[in-house]
């Protein structure tokens, strides 16, 4: 009889193989718009008109790469992703869009003392709105050329300026996508935060990308710098953990005292000390998470034990795996599992509810929620919350918990209601952004944080779960 260790080895192992037997390849699938340039956007001043603005895509291939080599290879594709969005959040992006602001104003403050309101309400002497349209007129004439080839970073937008409307998403590419994050999940704590990290840091260049387009410039590295090592410490020294958001928060006001040549904003603190709240420490309780607990059987393992023993016999796979073999499955990725899948079916369920039977919008219970995301419904809400207090129940009583109709019907309820204000959280910053995604990494998904919204708010409720109540009611119920 096959050992715990091995048969949970033997489990990764076999998943490992579904996925590659189910024919994914990244070179099917072209990750993210083609590496051939940014989104251009030329602002134009054509008589007493506004400005027309055309957006395109910019040909001149300067990445270096193309689109297909680079979605031949996983870490091509993210690696280019990466120094695109480091270069689109560089200081010189940051001037092109500051100078590109003042064009605009200037425009706008000419346009308006040019009509018919500003004479006949206005108290300003004919001779100064003359003075005003000059000193206008000379600072578009010298500065039009720069703003007409000002570079925007990723404004998902068709030419007509509406939005694009996304691709319908494939199921299978979806289902593939799971098998992979099931596999991670039980990778190893390494392998799973190593994974971690990279996600947070484009993520944290995908935030800060958007931020910078509302004309607002945070201190970029040092929350990137912060980011990352808020998870690596949550893996390797969780008692420092608590201690990264002060320290990095320090660290980002000096920056912004030492690299700026006037005095920093408060938006510019406040989108800083956000980007490393809400895309590194509260994400980064996963990786603690991860290391909590010890392996203990679930009710599904002895489902496994025929399985196991078909394969001893015909396969002989149990044989190359050593006893003293390290299993990277530990009770807090079983619990990470449970909860991941709880909040991808949260979705799933809100959807096809808020499709079938959605006809009360959030509007009718808050106005704010109701703008930030008109298309959802209440009833849509309520099926999410409900499909993952199913998924969670079932969960609960494969983990063993105590009161587990109770206690996974709650956790998933609240698994359901967190991962909708996280959705509902990145809705509101790519509305007043204007931004449809936040990136485009990911064909069918948007960018890294499109995809990890719901796993946000849900991080630290669920590390106070599996580190707090559960093991309190562990006790109470012996």
């Amino acid at each position: 009889m096959a050992t715990k260790k091995q048969q949970h080895l033997a489990l990764v192992i076999l998943a490992l193989c579904v996925v590659e037997a189910s024919g994914f390849s990244p070179s099917r699938f072209r990750f993210g718009r083609p590496l051939d340039g940014s989104l251009r956007v030329s602002s134009q001043v054509n008589g007493n008109s506004a400005g027309s603005t055309q957006q395109q895509y910019n040909g001149d291939n300067s990445n270096g790469v193309t689109s297909s080599a680079a979605s031949m290879n996983p870490y091509r594709t993210y690696s280019d992703y990466l120094s695109r969005l480091w270069r689109e959040t560089n200081p010189l992006a940051r001037k092109k869009i500051a100078d590109n602001k003042e064009f605009l104003s200037v425009k706008h403050t000419r346009d308006c003392v040019r009509g018919d309101a500003f004479l006949n309400d206005s108290v300003v002497s004919m001779d100064h709105r003359q003075n005003l349209l000059d000193a206008c007129d000379t600072f578009l004439e010298d500065t039009k050329s720069a703003a007409a080839e000002e570079t925007v970073p990723v404004v998902d937008v068709a030419a007509n300026g509406k939005p694009k409307e996304k691709k319908r998403r494939s199921v299978s590419f979806g289902a593939t996508m799971g098998a992979i994050v099931a596999c991670w999940v039980f990778s190893g704590n390494f392998i799973f935060t190593g994974l971690f990290t990279l996600m947070t840091i484009a993520g944290q260049l995908e935030y800060y990308r958007m931020v910078m387009n509302t004309g607002v410039f945070p201190a970029r590295r040092i929350s990137v710098i912060g980011a990352a090592a808020m998870f690596l410490t949550a893996s390797v020294a969780p008692s420092l953990h608590q201690v990264c958001l002060p320290m990095f928060g320090l660290f980002g006001i000096l920056q912004l005292l030492s690299d700026r040549d006037v005095c920093p904003s408060i938006t510019d603190v406040a989108t800083t000390f956000t980007g490393m709240f809400y895309l590194g420490y509260c994400p980064s309780f996963w990786c603690r998470i991860r290391l909590l607990g010890p392996l203990e059987p679930t009710r599904f393992l002895p489902m496994t034990e025929p399985l196991f023993a078909f394969l001893k016999q015909n396969i002989g796979l149990l044989a190359f795996l050593p006893k003293a073999l390290p299993v990277p499955v530990t009770g807090g990725a079983i619990f990470i599992f449970w909860s991941w899948l709880s909040l991808a079916f949260s979705d799933v369920g809100a959807y096809f509810v808020g499709r079938k039977f959605g006809k009360t919008k959030l509007s009718s219970m808050t106005a704010a929620a109701g703008k930030t995301s008109p298309n959802k419904s209440v009833e849509g809400v309520l099926g999410g919350c409900v499909v993952s207090a199913a998924l969670s129940t079932l969960g609960a009583w494969a983990q063993r918990w105590p009161l587990w109709p109770l206690t996974g019907a709650v956790h998933g309820l609240i698994l359901g209601f967190l991962g909708f204000v996280g959705d509902l959280t990145a809705s509101m910053l790519k509305r007043d952004a204007g931004l449809k995604d936040f990136g485009d990494l990911i064909p069918e998904h948007g960018g890294i944080l499109d995809r990890v919204d719901s796993f946000v708010w849900t991080a630290p409720y669920s590390w106070l779960v599996c580190s707090t109540i559960l093991p309190a009611l562990r006790s109470m119920t012996r």
